[in-house]
């Protein structure tokens, strides 16, 4: 990497991560990102150009708001440093290209869509549909993976793909990862509901969904959700052992006999696990990422095993 440029990058995402700070704490509640000006959560006094620099202001002020002194959440100056780390890892890993631009709109799109929804657990559309968008654009001038060629070769022959733009395939390998991805999640909702008869999954993740398909095409998305399904069923699991634990603790504290405790702390944790609402985006997200970046290195290697 070139280094005046890697600073310029990172400077560049520290910029862009303050942006999204407003995108996180103001899309859910439906309010302008443009207007009023940035304020201090707590008591609305107005933020001055001169504190609000990236990363920097949050620490001149100690987590502070300068006229009411109640603290600032860190996560402001979490997503700052995350965003510059993003821009400055896409650069490391694409190096000045579209791939790079490519990965770093669809990183920026889900960490504001991840810490939105650990925070509210909504997954604003203004994020979602654009984002859906710009992954069917990108499509056009970065190449997604031609799933169709790869698993049914006899219908793609080799003057076929000659004749027709690599365009068109990898414009269709986007739609159709929208498409899949979205009609997962949403049959898994569907399924969820009849079955528990509560809802499982909000329609937000079934278009968070779509925009991840509409980036990574048909192989990763179905990697995404694989990977998803598997780290929130293991955060799940951990939940609910956690719940059970604590409540063995408490009730045998009372003196209770330690079958009985362990009885009443299961219904506990039962009832943790079926009204907990676990924020799935933050999964989706996540493993969407890693797919972008680290997908077909393990596809690879996973086919090479076998």
């Amino acid at each position: 990497m070139e280094p005046f440029l890697a600073v310029a990058i990172f400077a560049l995402g520290l910029c862009f991560g303050s942006f999204l700070n407003v995108c996180i704490y103001r899309l859910p509640r439906g309010k302008s990102v443009v207007t009023p000006r940035s304020a201090c959560p707590h008591c609305g006094d107005p933020i001055p150009l001169y504190h609000n620099l990236p990363v920097l202001s949050w620490l001149i002020l100690r987590g502070k708001c300068r006229s009411c002194k109640q603290p600032i959440s860190p996560r402001y100056l979490v997503i700052e440093l995350l965003t510059g780390l993003l821009f400055l890892g896409c650069y490391a890993h694409f190096g000045l290209t579209l791939g790079m631009l490519k990965c770093a709109v669809l990183g920026y799109l889900l960490l504001g869509l991840i810490f939105t929804d650990a925070e509210t657990k909504l997954l604003p559309d203004a994020m979602t549909l654009p984002g859906l968008a710009l992954g069917i654009v990108f499509s056009l001038v970065v190449p997604v993976n031609d799933l169709a060629s790869r698993i049914m070769p006899g219908l793609v022959s080799p003057a076929m793909r000659s004749e027709i733009s690599w365009r068109m395939w990898s414009l269709s390998d986007s739609l159709l990862g929208a498409a899949i991805g979205a009609s997962f999640l949403y049959g898994a909702a569907a399924i969820y509901l009849r079955a528990r008869g509560v809802e499982g999954m909000g329609f937000g993740d079934v278009k968070l969904m779509a925009m991840i398909g509409a980036f990574l095409g048909t192989k990763l998305t179905v990697l995404t959700i694989f990977a998803a399904s598997l780290a929130g069923s293991l955060f799940g699991l951990s939940t609910v052992l956690a719940v059970w634990m604590k409540r063995i603790r408490r009730i045998e504290a009372r003196g209770t006999a330690s079958i009985e405790a362990r009885r009443r702390a299961w219904q506990s944790a039962r009832l943790a696990l079926r009204y907990y609402e676990m924020p799935f985006g933050v999964f989706l997200g996540g493993m969407a990422l890693l797919s972008f970046l680290f997908g077909n290195r393990l596809l690879h290697w996973y086919w090479r095993a076998l």
